[in-house]
């Protein structure tokens, strides 16, 4: 089979849908050697680093097909390259139906949470999913899937979840003592991360304990950045190769989110055998499955004292390091691209029904 996804994610250099589209293209072309991928996008993005030989990178088309790729220059090139099947990896699928189609869901945020950047998403997705464009739809936990189906009214057994994975480059590395004690947040700055409830946590923290808040993510447009102040630390995009050496460090990864779709950060967090601070949100407790200590994201003297807690006795939090590295080790990007497949499969036998 011929496989093209949708590359405009990999023209951002952080963030989970970027990850989700290389970590999941990657692990097809192994786990499939038979099948070719294309990785498609309008927008010039920078070629991944040691593909498969049948992983393939397109490039973008001439300027009046890029501005019209969903109806026509995306439609030109699957024909060109005799695409069996499309996958949307964020939310889209070509307008002209001549093929079967995957749509990823991440979530429901574009429709819950204020985003200014997620208007084009919130007017074309349901239009999409209203006309039946996406044959198949991934969500990536139950959760979603659940809400998936309540909003969009979606048939059952057209939506399917399936988990993500941590790259394998995040593990339990060593590292030297850090100068202070920190408790670190990974992922994109925005409001929904519940960022400035975690400072106002820590900042009762600090009024006891010497220990830093690192922050380390791209800041969104609509995220009031946090004045300079002692103890607080903004790292902006941190490169995947350092990242696990700062979950390793940290004496907790706090990440209170007030939603999300499957919360990637826990898991590589669990991952490297991090202590995890995180919220009560369905599809963080899906992830976790009780290795993560889980607050109300709202209680801001909740998490505080939790934190708290960490801070006075590391070591009471050992047994906890264990369960997640433990929990961590069920999700694989292998099983993610074998359960995709299938699902691809499922698309392909209902396009033609």
């Amino acid at each position: 089979m011929i496989i093209a996804l949708d590359a405009t994610p990999l023209t951002v250099s952080t963030g989970g849908v970027a990850r989700y589209t290389l970590e999941l293209a990657r692990a097809l072309a192994l786990e499939f050697p038979e099948d070719q991928y294309w990785l498609l996008s309008d927008q010039v993005f920078s070629p991944p680093l040691s593909l498969p030989p049948n992983l393939h990178c397109g490039s973008p088309p001439p300027s009046l097909l890029g501005r019209r790729w969903w109806l026509l220059g995306l439609d030109r090139e699957l024909s060109r390259l005799q695409v069996d099947l499309f996958h949307g990896t964020d939310f889209s699928v070509p307008y002209l139906h001549r093929r079967p189609s995957v749509m990823t869901l991440h979530d429901l945020s574009p429709w819950t949470q204020s985003d200014p950047g997620a208007r084009r998403v919130r007017r074309r997705t349901p239009i999409l999913l209203r006309l039946g464009l996406a044959t198949m739809v991934i969500t990536p936990s139950q959760a979603v899937r659940r809400e998936a189906i309540a909003r969009f009214r979606l048939l059952p057994d057209r939506v399917v979840a399936i988990p993500l994975a941590a790259s394998e480059d995040f593990r339990p590395v060593p590292v030297a003592p850090a100068a202070k004690p920190y408790f670190l947040f990974v992922g994109t700055l925005e409001p929904r991360k519940n960022i400035h409830r975690l400072i106002d946590a820590w900042r009762e923290v600090h009024k006891t304990f010497d220990v830093d808040l690192v922050l380390a993510g791209r800041p969104r447009p609509d995220f009031v950045l946090p004045a300079p102040e002692p103890g607080l630390r903004l790292l902006g995009p941190v490169p995947d190769a350092d990242l696990a050496g700062l979950y390793s460090g940290a004496l907790a990864v706090v990440y209170p989110s007030l939603y999300e779709g499957f919360g990637l950060p826990v898991l590589e967090a669990m991952q490297c055998g991090s202590v995890v601070v995180t919220s009560r949100d369905p599809a963080i407790i899906e992830v976790s499955a009780n290795c993560a200590i889980h607050v109300d994201a709202t209680d801001t003297r909740a998490l505080s004292e939790n934190l708290t807690a960490i801070a006075q006795a590391p070591a009471n939090f050992d047994s906890l390091r264990s369960r997640a590295l433990a929990r961590a080790r069920e999700f694989t990007w292998q099983h993610t691209a074998r359960q995709t497949r299938e699902v691809y499969d499922a698309a392909r036998l209902a396009f033609h029904q």
